[in-house]
């Protein structure tokens, strides 16, 4: 069975609190803690552009923690899958899930494409699955996320990708190398940037709610 170490478990000790430093982001966190906890047999980690120089790291703190192999690759695949998921009018934490169970069981869906998508989220999947919900159906996902469903991680043309006039909100996790270019390109594109360690708080879900109604997504 496969299991990816990046989405949440039920019931799994916070090992990471002491063996990682504070500043690692929440989901190389939950990797680490996922990986101490279940009985695995070994472990893939992706530690090219398709994930980020932490991985490579925690490749190294698990090989010396854990006595099973942990095998270091690189996915540098350019052969599109399509994302029809990410353009779909469903409800966006209906799509996050999608396209994360999809890495493990795929299957062949027909989705009803959205032709004027109210809003957008750029980004990396969120740990705290609430800032999902503050978007209307049918919102588009953007960058890396839409990556990981073309099965392309590594696409950074892709990744930097934004529709003209969208109203997009640009997200990563607390910690993440990938503020550095959420916060560029939420300047470029005239959007709103906003950050988070695990749990979403109320501020940056203030801030979210309002950047959409005055950008008029919630029609």
């Amino acid at each position: 069975m496969l299991i990816d170490l990046d989405n949440p478990v039920e019931g799994v000790e916070l090992h990471s609190e002491s063996a990682l430093p504070r500043t690692t982001c929440r989901i190389i966190r939950r990797a680490f803690d996922n990986a101490m906890a279940l009985h695995l047999d070994e472990i893939v980690i992706d530690e090219g552009y398709g994930k980020c120089d932490a991985a490579r790291g925690l490749a190294e703190v698990l090989e010396e923690a854990l006595r099973i192999p942990v095998i270091r690759t690189q996915n540098d695949n350019r052969v599109g899958a399509g994302t029809p998921i990410c353009d779909s009018r469903l409800p966006v934490a209906r799509k996050m899930d999608m396209i994360l169970d999809g890495l493990i069981h795929p299957q062949a869906v027909e989705l009803e494409a959205e032709p004027d998508p109210p809003a957008a989220i750029w980004g990396v999947p969120a740990a705290d699955f609430s800032i999902y919900e503050l978007f209307p159906a049918g919102s588009q996902l953007l960058g890396w996320t839409r990556c990981l469903e073309n099965r392309t991680p590594a696409d950074w043309g892709l990744e930097l990708h934004v529709p003209d006039g969208s109203a997009t909100v640009f997200f990563a996790q607390t910690f993440c190398q990938k503020n550095v270019i959420a916060q560029h390109l939420a300047r470029k594109h005239g959007g709103l940037y906003v950050d988070a360690d695990g749990v979403l708080s109320q501020s940056v879900k203030a801030k979210i709610e309002a950047f959409l109604r005055f950008r008029k997504a919630w029609r």
